[in-house]
């Protein structure tokens, strides 16, 4: 699994990509956490407001600071 922060390096991005790997810190199975602060590639996910997060491809939040619960009912489907 590949998990992606999309932002520009704003405090909300950070926070989300702060929380993210903190859920993800106790996994047997890591996936693969990485930011994207290119904004020509941020283009390419057709989103207008950040921060975003895609898991695998699919943008599954966008717009938000989202929760530690939230963000696992995204990646422990």
């Amino acid at each position: 699994m590949e998990i992606i922060v999309l932002g520009t390096g704003c405090p909300n991005c950070k926070t989300t990509y702060n929380r993210i790997a903190k859920v993800i810190e106790g996994m047997t199975n890591k996936p693969t956490l990485r930011k994207e602060e290119n904004i020509l590639e941020i283009i390419n996910y057709n989103i207008m407001s950040l921060p975003a997060v895609v898991v695998d491809g699919e943008v599954v939040i966008k717009g938000i600071v989202p929760t530690e619960e939230e963000i696992r009912r995204v990646i422990i489907k």
